[in-house]
């Protein structure tokens, strides 16, 4: 079923949470044990991330370095299937720009709609770690919009070989990213609503945000969307906190802001129980105030690990 299909038919909030896939040499079950704690809530949707290749540096015999591609996470849509078929969940792959083609995207696509995979989320995804700036691929898309464009037209049996006359149409359910907050490289929030609804405009069905504790911060991204006439559903992404490191490392990577309220109550805590605790008990306050406005889902970023969402969702699902 559809994201919007979920979201349609029900009457109350629905819970969704996303996942990493293992890394190389892992085995999946890893993948089912941080599932499984979750399944009791029911949720609508599984979303699965795609990890593009990093550049390392290998020595080689001469004592020269040479710099390789690696990829630590691959099995996107695989993963997608495994848990489809093992949890009854739709899944939804990510699909990025970087490290594809436009080639290589539609190749990716015809996988997804073979196993009867009919959601995924359009993303122009990260720089290569290492690199100043996102490149594109030779023959691949720089942003978003275009992705999405090109997913849009197999919906209408558009395929890139012109010889394809009468191509069956896909049938996905495209998400997109939205920053409450902005993306980190645009100028301003007018700007970064700009090209939001650029993706919109372009055949996305629905939004779904960059993680965030201000409440408020979603609020006003929403009714600022619905004011440049972005009428798509709008999903909140949520992240408890469960580390020391997160303090820091959360508003760097993800250019947000802590709440005074929060990072009053972090400054106490010694050590990562304390932390987390502070976590799910934020957590769970945000999630109420958003099942009362009448959410249609919350969605959480899990990083594979599942005990702060459980007592979160235990207290409000």
């Amino acid at each position: 079923m559809k994201v919007t299909d979920h979201i349609e038919k029900s009457k109350s909030t629905l819970f969704s949470f996303e996942i990493l896939p293992t890394l190389k040499g892992k085995d999946i079950n890893d993948i089912y044990n941080s599932i499984e704690p979750l399944i009791e809530f029911d949720p609508s949707f599984i979303n699965v991330t795609y990890h593009r290749e990093e550049l390392v540096f290998k020595m080689l015999n001469n004592g020269l370095h040479q710099k390789v591609a690696s990829r630590k996470r691959p099995g996107t849509v695989s993963i997608c299937a495994a848990i489809k078929n093992k949890f009854g969940v739709d899944t939804v792959p990510h699909l990025i720009c970087g490290g594809f083609n436009a080639d290589d995207t539609e190749l990716a696509l015809i996988d997804m709609h073979y196993l009867g995979i009919n959601n995924v989320l359009a993303l122009r995804g990260d720089p290569i770690k290492g690199e100043p700036q996102f490149l594109p691929e030779n023959g691949g898309h720089a942003h978003a919009d275009t992705l999405v464009k090109q997913v849009a037209q197999m919906n209408k049996g558009r395929y890139l070989d012109d010889e394809i006359v009468e191509g069956i149409p896909t049938d996905f359910c495209i998400g997109v990213a939205g920053y409450p907050e902005k993306h980190f490289e645009a100028q301003n929030l007018k700007t970064d609503l700009k090209y939001l609804k650029k993706k919109v405009d372009a055949g996305a069905h629905y939004i779904v945000t960059q993680l965030f504790f201000d409440n408020k911060r979603f609020f006003n991204f929403v009714d600022d969307c619905r004011n440049v006439g972005i009428t798509v559903p709008i999903i909140p992404g949520l992240k408890p906190i469960t580390t020391l490191k997160h303090i820091n490392f959360l508003p760097k990577t993800f250019n947000i802001d802590m709440p005074e309220a929060l990072a009053d109550e972090l400054e106490k805590c010694k050590n990562n129980d304390q932390i987390e605790q502070v976590g799910i008990e934020w957590g769970i306050e945000q999630c109420r105030e958003l099942k009362q406005a009448g959410i249609p889902v919350i969605h959480f970023y899990t990083m594979g690990k599942s005990n702060a969402v459980k007592e979160i969702c235990k207290a409000t699902f």
